[in-house]
């Protein structure tokens, strides 16, 4: 979340409505009777998330969470996750929700972080807009209201919304919004981020479906592949530009002239990670063809390890039809670690 980012950030954008009504619904009744179940509970205070991992607490106003999906599972973390060395998993908060786990395994695509979120009566955010979520960096955000009133509204692109329990939202979250509840009510919605796939977008109106939509948006594959010659094949060690560790740098940084920082993919925790200073920072989701997406993230940038002889990483960037590239060179390592 950031103050205001420039709008739009990719130009379909520009050609898309600022909100969608999703071809799916769920049953009120069931989503209140699992809200009780935790209602009660301490829930956690917002935290932000920057390319610099972790940071502070969102905001000082009542608006608070219960993390049901987060990074490596933890229950306490109240953030939206990154790129980190676990991928997203579900939190022991789930067990407790038989029904909002059915209501997850009907949306059509990979999840990364699902949240309770309660904004508490009087709480009004500022106007702010979050950076990189949506389908031309690979994501959808998605809200399904539990508890509403008509004082709880979000207000974007100069509408203003109180969508109805049970239903399923998309909003183009890059644009400036805020949300406020000048009611008496605490207002709770689930919110679903997911990677982006075909059969996702087909829940969307018509205006989503047409080819320039596909074109720019990047979609997540159904499942993990394979590595090409497993995994101990792409082993290697590089030098990294310094900016592409930060998903929040700007656009292109990584193909300038800067200081390198020592990298290398090797084992770890029974996959591949990325090495950063001898130390293991991210960990890489196979996406086919020896290309990784950092886990805990999408496809808005991948390390591509090319074996041979000459051997290669490639760094990409993409931001929906947009892609920038960057090619290293790269020396294999033994099994000890070393160079070959």
């Amino acid at each position: 979340m950031s103050a205001v980012d420039p709008w739009p950030q990719a130009p379909i954008l520009a050609t898309l409505p600022p909100t969608a009504r999703l071809d799916l619904s769920f049953d009120v009744a069931r989503l209140l009777e699992d809200l009780e179940q935790i209602r009660a509970t301490t829930w956690k205070e917002i935290r932000i998330v920057s390319g610099e991992g972790i940071g502070d607490y969102a905001t000082k106003l009542d608006w608070r969470t219960i993390p049901l999906r987060s990074i490596g599972g933890d229950g306490d973390r109240g953030d939206a996750g990154g790129p980190d060395l676990a991928d997203f998993a579900d939190t022991p908060w789930l067990t407790r929700l038989p029904y909002l786990a059915e209501v997850l395994k009907a949306i059509p695509a990979r999840l990364a972080s699902v949240r309770l979120m309660a904004l508490g009566p009087g709480a009004r955010t500022p106007v702010h807009s979050d950076t990189k979520v949506g389908l031309p960096w690979g994501s959808a955000r998605l809200h399904v209201p539990i508890v509403t009133m008509p004082e709880a509204t979000l207000t974007i692109a100069d509408e203003v919304h109180c969508w109805q329990p049970g239903t399923v939202w998309y909003a183009d979250f890059t644009r400036g919004h805020m949300v406020q509840n000048t009611g008496d009510t605490v207002r709770v919605h689930l919110v679903i981020d997911s990677l982006a796939t075909p059969a996702l977008l087909s829940l969307f109106p018509p205006v989503f479906h047409g080819a320039a939509v596909h074109e720019n948006t990047i979609f997540e594959p159904e499942a993990d592949h394979p590595a090409p010659g497993g995994l101990e094949a792409l082993r290697c060690r590089f030098t990294m530009p310094e900016s592409f560790r930060s998903w929040e740098e700007p656009e292109g940084a990584f193909l300038r002239d800067q200081p390198g920082v020592p990298a290398s993919v090797d084992r770890h925790a029974g996959g591949l990670a990325l090495y950063l200073d001898g130390e293991p920072v991210y960990g890489l989701v196979h996406r086919g063809a020896g290309e990784f997406r950092f886990a805990g993230w999408t496809a808005e940038r991948t390390l591509r390890v090319v074996r041979g002889e000459d051997m290669k990483v490639i760094l990409r960037t993409r931001v929906g039809d947009r892609m920038l590239s960057r090619t290293l060179d790269a020396q294999a390592l033994t099994s000890a670690g070393g160079p070959r």
